[in-house]
C-alpha cells in the first residue's frame, strides 16, 4: 500500500468532523475512539475532559431522553506537521425532537489537534467555543 499524500491526510482529517457529527448525532457514544485519542484533552463552555473514558462518559451523561440533534460542520481548513495536525471547523448545531422544529441552536468553533495513529488520524485536542446561541 503506498505511504498516504499531504491530501489524503487532509481528506482524512477533514472526514473526522463528519464521523464526530454522526456519532453524535447517532448517540454512538462507545465510537468515542473511532474520532478522539485514548488521551484526548477537550475544552469547551460546559468544563474540560481528560481522558477517552471521561469524554464518553460526558456524552452519555448529557444525553436527554426524547432529545435529538444535527451537528453540521464547514468551512474546515487542516494545516499538516508531519504524524500532527491542526484542524478548525465552523459547527452548527440545532437540538429538536422528532418531527418538531429545532427548539434551541448554536453556532460553535472547534479548534482540534489530531495525531497520527496506527488505527489513521484521531483528535487529541479539542477546543470548542460558544459563537452564538439561540433558544426558541
Amino acid at each position: 500500500m503506498p505511504a498516504a499524500t499531504p491530501a489524503d491526510d487532509r481528506a482524512e482529517i477533514t472526514d473526522l468532523f463528519a464521523h464526530l457529527a454522526n456519532l453524535l448525532d447517532e448517540c454512538r457514544h462507545d465510537d468515542a475512539g473511532t474520532v478522539f485519542h485514548a488521551d484526548v484533552v477537550a475544552h469547551s463552555p460546559r468544563g474540560d475532559l481528560h481522558g477517552l473514558d471521561e469524554l464518553t462518559a460526558f456524552l452519555e451523561k448529557s444525553w436527554v431522553e426524547g432529545q435529538r440533534t444535527q451537528h453540521m460542520h464547514g468551512d474546515v481548513l487542516v494545516r499538516l506537521d508531519g504524524g500532527r495536525a491542526e484542524a478548525t471547523a465552523n459547527q452548527l448545531v440545532h437540538f429538536y425532537r422528532d418531527g418538531a422544529a429545532p427548539h434551541r441552536s448554536s453556532g460553535l468553533r472547534v479548534a482540534c489537534t489530531a495525531v497520527r495513529t496506527p488505527v489513521g488520524w484521531r483528535f487529541s485536542e479539542m477546543q470548542v467555543t460558544l459563537a452564538w446561541a439561540d433558544e426558541k
